[in-house]
């Protein structure tokens, strides 16, 4: 693999870029072993961006920048909007001003950008202790489903995610003078956190880690010989084939589970299975779009609309039971009406447009941002599928924030091999 490196980013750290690497390495280290872990270092960034108001450091602001946050604030607003026509509180707030605070800290993350060392040791050191609580919860405890001190959808999901993002940061890590060691805690990192989803019996999940491959394969994969690529296919079987037939996991069960809950759906047999509840709700839910699709029920106009369709019988009454769909996009069009799924799409897909720009770059670093930048949004469209993931604090907090380190470090390390570039040339 061909590698750059910049003596910019192994110079002695100043205060504030000690102070944000230690920020961004919290971020991910204790976000699943502690409780709301994953806020610490997110509010340690948003505290740290004060400074930016008294030393006022020159940013470099590019139009991709300012499309990256237009889309968290469009987002935001939407979501505020809809909070204030529904008559929803000062509460309903809370979530989507996540998305606002998080662009203080992407700012911060430009101007004092954290050594990325820390950035991945953060990762991979939150995916081995998401997952090695997870298997004392499961193992240990007899927990029938680890959650962590979230649910377990959230819990199973974040992990999955930080396990993925370990990969991602393969690349920067082939490069390093200390490479074994950095590979090894980051595959590890990715096998935990991969540990931790499969032990939450989190199926949502797993639905999506064939495109998680493709992206990796993307980045990474045209730079293997066939000998390497049939050696990792043949790992990736093997591990699979492995955590199925394992019973401490779990896998067989809750896939046979499925199956079984679609088969008794699609019989009549029962609506009230995990697998049948969410096809009720989607069909709740394409029901309420269908009649207001353009500006969409509101939260509460949601919950009154589907007792109205549990009341007539269109829908099984256990939908009521629910304040979402169990899926972001149905949730998003539903409550909020047409802008409100183009504001979502536009925050997964703007930001996932502008990292796969360099899935190709020569500087692995670089390229390891951009697989995990692209990898961000593909996780969470993933989840997204069964599970209104940003209704849940962790679930905002977790996206807003590290789209935020992500970005600012992509931004600043774009900015350094251009400018490097144009010396060479």
């Amino acid at each position: 693999m061909p590698a750059t490196t910049f003596s910019s980013w192994t110079e002695t750290l100043s205060p504030l870029r000690l102070y944000t690497s230690l920020s961004v390495f919290l971020l991910g280290a204790i976000a699943l072993v502690v409780p709301s872990g994953y806020s610490v270092g997110a509010v340690l960034l948003l505290l740290g961006s004060i400074t930016l108001l008294i030393k006022r450091p020159a940013l470099g602001t590019t139009r991709r920048d300012w499309l990256v946050i237009a889309a968290m604030v469009a987002y935001a607003a939407v979501s505020m909007l809809e909070v204030w026509w529904d008559n929803q509180g000062s509460s309903g707030l809370d979530k989507p001003s996540r998305f606002l605070l998080a662009v203080p800290a992407m700012l911060l993350v430009m101007a004092y950008p954290p050594r990325l060392s820390w950035l991945w040791a953060g990762l991979a050191v939150g995916a081995v202790g998401a997952g090695g609580w997870a298997g004392w919860q499961k193992l240990v405890e007899g927990e029938v489903r680890a959650g962590g001190y979230t649910h377990v959808i959230q819990f199973g999901n974040l992990s999955m995610l930080m396990g993925i993002l370990c990969l991602a940061g393969l690349g920067w890590a082939w490069v390093q003078p200390r490479r074994v060691p950095w590979l090894v805690l980051l595959l590890v990192g990715a096998m935990m956190g991969v540990l931790g989803s499969l032990f939450s019996g989190s199926r949502g999940g797993w639905v999506g880690f064939p495109f998680v491959l493709l992206v990796l394969y993307r980045g990474y994969g045209r730079y293997w010989s066939n000998w390497v690529k049939w050696s990792v296919l043949a790992g990736l079987v093997a591990g699979a084939a492995l955590m199925y037939v394992l019973p401490q996991t779990g896998v067989e069960a809750r896939f046979h589970e499925a199956l079984s809950d679609v088969s008794r759906y699609v019989s009549g047999e029962s609506q009230v299975t995990s697998v049948g509840a969410r096809f009720e709700m989607w069909k709740g839910a394409s029901q309420l779009i269908l009649e207001k699709p353009f500006i969409g029920w509101g939260d509460n106009g949601y919950q009154a609309g589907m007792q109205a369709l549990a009341d007539t019988g269109l829908v099984h009454p256990i939908v009521t039971e629910y304040g979402h769909p169990h899926n972001e996009f149905l949730n998003a069009w539903a409550k909020r009406g047409l802008v409100g799924l183009v504001v979502l799409l536009a925050l997964y897909l703007i930001p996932m447009k502008f990292f796969a720009r360099q899935l190709d770059s020569p500087d692995m670093a670089l390229r390891s941002l951009s697989v995990a930048g692209v990898l961000l949004s593909v996780a969470y469209i993933d989840f997204g599928l069964s599970q209104a993931f940003l209704v849940h604090n962790s679930g905002v907090m977790m996206f807003a924030f590290w789209l935020a380190v992500l970005w600012g470090s992509f931004a600043v390390r774009v900015r350094e091999y251009a400018g490097r570039a144009g010396e060479l040339g």
